[in-house]
């Protein structure tokens, strides 16, 4: 549906139709014959729509792993302050001291903010930056190719975390051999990896997928005189 609303778009934008709903007989016309042309545009033997799906294919993965080191780093930011209070803090390790907590918060809520720019600045510049240089019909590709290996990612990071978290809770219970065991800290190691999966970079995939197929959306009037300026 986004990319079928991305192609009318782009038809109705070159037949200078501003408004849909009231259209005359020969903008219809016009209209559909535009539609019609913009199939072969987005053919696979073309090396600009080649190139914009393969560059939305490698979107989601380089997405999913700025995402999944921002949490990698504000984890072991919070582990260094933890040690740090726990030697600084007289108390704190028998209970008699309560910790820093809002330096914890502070140190988690920066961590988030400075290093999700990144992440959230992919599917932004990159429909703009692809679009300028290679024209629509390369945005609409990597638009598709974005999506292709983005659902499939994001079913395997939501599932397989998911099946990465339950499995250490599985042996916790006993089962396997239970705590202090091979088992257990290879659970322990899957669920630091599973936990980023399910919780951060799976669900944001979502959101990936829209900001796109939005940007893709604005700024086709823009991508449309770069295919004027630089072909």
């Amino acid at each position: 549906m986004l990319f079928q609303a991305f192609v009318l778009e782009v038809a109705r934008y070159q037949a200078k139709i501003i408004d849909l709903t009231s259209i005359t007989s020969s903008q219809a016309t016009l209209l559909a014959t535009n539609l019609a042309g913009l199939g072969a545009q987005l053919a696979l033997n073309r090396p600009d729509v080649v190139i914009g799906a393969l560059i939305g294919g490698m979107l989601p993965f380089l997405f999913s792993g700025t995402a999944i080191n921002a949490v990698s780093i504000g984890a072991y930011r919070m582990v260094e302050e933890v040690r740090r209070q726990l030697k600084e803090i007289p108390g704190l390790r028998e209970g008699t001291a309560k910790p820093d907590y809002a330096k914890a918060v502070d140190i988690s809520t920066r961590t988030a903010l400075r290093l999700m720019v990144v992440p959230g600045a992919i599917p932004v510049v990159a429909p703009i930056v692809v679009g300028v240089f290679l024209g629509w019909a390369a945005v609409g590709a990597l638009v598709v190719g974005a999506t292709i290996s983005a659902v499939p990612l994001a079913i395997t990071m939501m599932w397989g975390g998911g099946a990465m978290d339950n499995a250490k809770k599985y042996v916790e219970m006993g089962h396997f051999g239970g705590k202090n065991t091979e088992t257990h800290a290879a659970t322990v190691v899957g669920d630091t990896v599973g936990d980023p999966w399910k919780d951060t970079a799976g669900p944001s995939l979502h959101i990936l997928i829209k900001l796109l197929n939005t940007i893709s959306l604005v700024f086709i009037p823009l991508f449309l005189t770069a295919i004027v300026v630089f072909h």
